[in-house]
């Protein structure tokens, strides 16, 4: 494998694709006083992740990367409160969806050629969160959001990742990466959260050297 990979010294475009899972951050908050208490939370469940790329190589260690990233998850909302004069709670199933364009740098643990090649990344972003509520939805004296929840905000990704020489021209690729944001499902909440929004993406996938 090292040997093949040794005529990638002279490439320096790529392209490539990797598909896996996402996994969204949770919230919950809960406010009481003397006479009356509220608590609410989000769940998410993983969903499908994906995500294309190209990228230049600039050095032996140092490679940039422009990327295209979406992903599908599932949460439920659920908020409740207490008084003395009765009280109310609502659930609510949504699917949601995220788009990101992200510029990020590579910096590689071993030279361009090399056969096992593992790297960290960091990278700057615009994301796209939208989400939709789905049925059953249950309210009792409280009121749940609106059907659609949408936010075009910046984002922050980190990654750690290894790519594996499979020939010449090709390589495997695994990236563990996690994607901050503000939160845009939080503040619909009733008490609204605090949290800001991680996601979170394990990634396997294949590059094309050229």
């Amino acid at each position: 494998v090292a040997s093949s990979a040794a005529a990638q010294d002279g490439t320096r475009i790529y392209v490539g694709g990797l598909f896996g899972v996402s996994t969204l951050s949770a919230d919950a908050r809960s406010v009481t006083t003397a006479t009356s208490a509220s608590a609410s939370m989000y769940k998410p469940e993983n969903g499908l992740a994906l995500n294309a790329y190209v990228g230049a190589h600039l050095g032996r260690f140092f490679t940039i990367q422009a990327n295209y990233v979406w992903n599908r998850n599932d949460i439920a909302l659920f908020s409740s409160f207490v008084f003395p004069e009765g009280g109310g709670f609502y659930e609510q199933p949504r699917e949601s969806s995220q788009s990101a364009i992200v510029a990020d740098a590579l910096l590689y643990f071993r030279a361009l050629g090399s056969g096992v090649r593992p790297y960290l990344s960091t990278g700057l972003g615009l994301m796209r969160f939208t989400s939709a509520a789905t049925p059953p939805r249950v309210e009792s004296r409280l009121t749940a959001p609106g059907d659609r929840i949408a936010s075009t905000q910046p984002v922050l990704r980190v990654a750690v990742g290894i790519d594996l020489a499979a020939g010449r021209r090709w390589s495997v690729r695994y990236s563990f990466s996690e994607t901050i944001s503000r939160n845009p499902v939080s503040p619909q909440l009733a008490p609204e959260g605090e949290r800001g929004l991680a996601n979170f993406q394990n990634l396997f996938g294949v590059i094309r050297h050229f």
